[in-house]
């Protein structure tokens, strides 16, 4: 009874070790974090999703509009955030103290998932559950801001991010967030439920941080 799953393990570990499937993902990967070219894959991205928003605010109505623009809104900031790998860098002088707070393949997750897949599901949810559930995808931005607002009140300085935190964030997603909440009536669950979100994500970011910089600066751990 134990050796059909076991012979289906070997024979799943083989085929994702397959030439075939692993250089590809190889050279996806080293294109993308080594090479540092996803801000400009997000650049891309946005544009071509910008390019459909009015087929799918005609198709979906204003709600569901206002949910899908977060995603391009959010790949336009990761480009001006990102590229040069200049967000990077600049945490890791100014909170890291010259130490690498993050890395390369960090911060590409935390992006990847924190955003792309939070803005996704939302999405989903938004279109198959409730529209008042888009809000997770509202609010992550929304309080985004305040990483970047507020260092550069205190610091007088410019971040990376901060113009498309001005002129897209703010404004765009601060005004698709009454519109979302007020046509869908959201009610003080969905509310509770989209901040909550927003706040897991950067919270985790916050957690990650502070465990690597907690490490010894020679620590293996911290090569990760």
């Amino acid at each position: 009874m134990t050796a059909m799953p076991a012979r289906r393990e070997r024979a799943v570990f083989r085929f994702l070790n397959e030439p075939a499937i692993v250089q590809p993902l190889r050279r996806c990967w080293n294109w993308l974090v080594v090479d540092w070219q996803w801000p400009y894959a997000s650049l891309f991205a946005a544009i071509a999703l910008l390019t459909v928003a009015p087929l799918w605010f005609a198709a979906s109505g204003l709600v569901l509009g206002c949910v899908f623009l977060q995603l391009p809104i959010y790949l336009l900031h990761q480009w001006e955030e990102h590229r040069g790998d200049r967000f990077r860098l600049y945490i890791n002088r100014v909170i890291g103290g010259g130490r690498e707070a993050l890395t390369p393949a960090a911060t590409f997750w935390i992006n990847a998932l924190g955003v792309w897949g939070v803005d996704l599901v939302a999405l989903y949810l938004a279109v198959f559950v409730n529209p008042a559930l888009g809000l997770m995808a509202l609010y992550l931005p929304l309080l985004n801001s305040l990483g970047h607002v507020v260092p550069a009140v205190i610091r007088r300085e410019y971040n990376p991010g901060l113009w498309t935190t001005l002129g897209l964030f703010l404004p765009v997603s601060g005004a698709c967030a009454v519109v979302v909440a007020t046509n869908s009536h959201a009610c003080w669950r969905a509310q509770i439920l989209g901040l909550g979100v927003a706040f897991a994500v950067h919270a985790a970011i916050i957690v990650h941080v502070r465990r690597r910089l907690s490490r010894p600066a020679d620590s293996p751990a911290n090569a990760a």
